[in-house]
C-alpha cells in the first residue's frame, strides 16, 4: 500500500480537500476527468499547477469554480440541507458512512475496498 504523502502547495491542499469534500478518490477524480490517478497525485502532492484546461476541468468535476481551486476566490460553503439526505434509508447510510471517518485510514481503505468489490461484482451479474 502507498503510503500517503501531504499536499505541499497550497493548490494541492485545496484540490485535495475539494475531493475529499466530494468523497472522490484519486482514481475516480481521475476518471472524471480522463486523466490518470498518477496525474491527480502530483497535482496535489508536488504542487505543480496543472494546466488551465486541467484546472476547468478538475473544477466542474469537484463543483467548484476554478477561481476557486486556485485560491482566488475562498470556497462557498455547502448548505446543511444539500449535507443531510431527506429521506430516511439514505439517512441511516449516511450516519454510518460518516462513522467510517472516525476509523483508522488503514480500515477505511478495507471498507473502500468492501464497497468496491461488491459494487464491481453486482454490475458483472
Amino acid at each position: 500500500m502507498p503510503r500517503k504523502v501531504p499536499p505541499s502547495s497550497e493548490f494541492g491542499r485545496r484540490l485535495s480537500a475539494s475531493r475529499l469534500d466530494r468523497g472522490l478518490t484519486q482514481a475516480q477524480l481521475a476518471e472524471l476527468i480522463d486523466s490518470t490517478q498518477r496525474a491527480i497525485s502530483h497535482y496535489e502532492t508536488v504542487g505543480d499547477t496543472p494546466p488551465g484546461n486541467v484546472v476547468a476541468q478538475l473544477a466542474k468535476a469537484l463543483k467548484v469554480t476554478s477561481d476557486e481551486l486556485l485560491g482566488l476566490k475562498t470556497p462557498k460553503k455547502p448548505s446543511a440541507s444539500k449535507l443531510t439526505p431527506s429521506d430516511p434509508e439514505t439517512k441511516r447510510l449516511w450516519k454510518k458512512f460518516q462513522q467510517i471517518r472516525t476509523l483508522p485510514d488503514k480500515d477505511q481503505r478495507a471498507v473502500i475496498r468492501l464497497i468496491n468489490s461488491l459494487v464491481q461484482t453486482r454490475q458483472a451479474s
